[in-house]
């Protein structure tokens, strides 16, 4: 009997803390922002906009960075966190990012794996790499590769996913002029 009311006390409180945990991480974020639509919109206000970084990375390989997120969800990534990885901390982060309606990660890092991406890439052709990336991937239907780091995504989750990236990123970008 005691330890009934254990576990059952463990429980409520357990479902108590993540309940008030989500609470706290949960943010006004609009919704309708968070589409690839959305998205190529903010890209081509940036794209007539002189822009300065704030971080590490030059705005072309930003953009080229997240253009190779999304093309490697459709071709497959080249490395991968361990299935205990993806299944616990990746599933949770992603759980946590959704919630909130924004991700939040290291800025300055490449994808495991990737294709290095030059700071001096071409401007242009990196607005034109990402736009036509977001587009192949609104028109995709094939089977999604399994994200490195959060494992098995949908279409709408990888969506979410790109764009919660890219919004990232922005935050180290300040447009100077329109």
């Amino acid at each position: 009997m005691n330890r009934r009311r254990f576990l059952l006390g463990s429980g409520v409180a357990i479902s108590a803390l993540a309940v008030g945990a989500y609470s706290t991480l949960s943010t006004q974020v609009d919704g309708s922002t968070l589409t690839l639509t959305s998205a190529l919109a903010k890209l081509a206000e940036l794209e007539r906009s002189k822009v300065q970084m704030a971080g590490e990375w030059s705005w072309a390989k930003v953009l080229n960075h997240c253009a190779q997120s999304i093309e490697y969800s459709m071709v497959g990534f080249p490395e991968h966190k361990s299935t205990l990885f993806k299944r616990t901390v990746g599933n949770a982060a992603f759980a946590v990012f959704s919630a909130r309606g924004e991700m939040q990660h290291n800025l300055s890092e490449a994808i495991p794996g990737a294709t290095e991406i030059l700071q001096s890439s071409e401007l242009s052709l990196a607005y034109q790499r990402l736009r036509q990336a977001m587009l192949d991937f609104q028109g995709y239907q094939g089977q999604l590769a399994e994200h490195f780091a959060f494992g098995v995504l949908d279409k709408p989750e990888y969506e979410l996913a790109h764009v919660m990236h890219f919004y990232n990123h922005l935050q180290e970008v300040k447009v100077l002029s329109v």
